[in-house]
């Protein structure tokens, strides 16, 4: 009894938040970078996520929700400089909504947007019928000579049972 209402009152005491977003999806457009009259870097682009469900009537559905994303500092530079528009890509961050007054309509405006503390990039995507596994031009762009390496295992002497795996 006693180290419950000690919990209640450490807890009561420290009120615990969490503000954290992870989010795994495509690019919707390239990143843009600009500065920051203090002369700090910050790069905005857009993820898009894709959700897939079974609805009560037994149909698949698939919805997209699309988020913006800021990278501040040096993780808005390396965002700018690798990755773009139709790229898959990790980020981690926090929620942040930013309001504002419209000086056309006088209106207040609201945004809510990820802001990145981590992202990790993914594979660049093929473009212009090339792809592979090697470098790209100064466009970011794969050769066209440059074809796919296929490579083919050997094939397993053993057939592996599930009444062998040990767990």
């Amino acid at each position: 009894m006693i180290f419950v209402l000690t919990f209640v009152s450490i807890r009561e005491k420290f009120k615990m938040n969490l503000n954290k977003a992870f989010v795994l999806g495509n690019l919707t457009r390239d990143p843009e970078l600009r500065q920051i009259p203090s002369g700090q870097s910050v790069a905005q682009f857009g993820i898009a996520t894709n959700r897939e469900f079974t609805d009560k009537s037994g149909q698949r559905q698939k919805l997209t929700e699309f988020h913006n994303i800021v990278a501040w500092g040096k993780l808005g530079e390396l965002c700018n400089q690798y990755i773009r528009k139709g790229q898959s890509v990790f980020v981690e961050g926090r929620i942040q909504t930013r309001s504002w007054d419209d000086k056309q309509t006088g209106q207040k405006k609201y945004r809510t947007e990820i802001v990145a503390e981590n992202v990790q990039f993914g594979p660049k995507p093929f473009r212009d019928g090339g792809g592979g596994a090697g470098g790209a031009n100064q466009n970011g762009l794969a050769p066209k000579s440059e074809q796919l390496e296929t490579v083919e295992y050997p094939a397993d002497e053993e057939e592996i049972k599930p009444e062998d795996i040990p767990f």
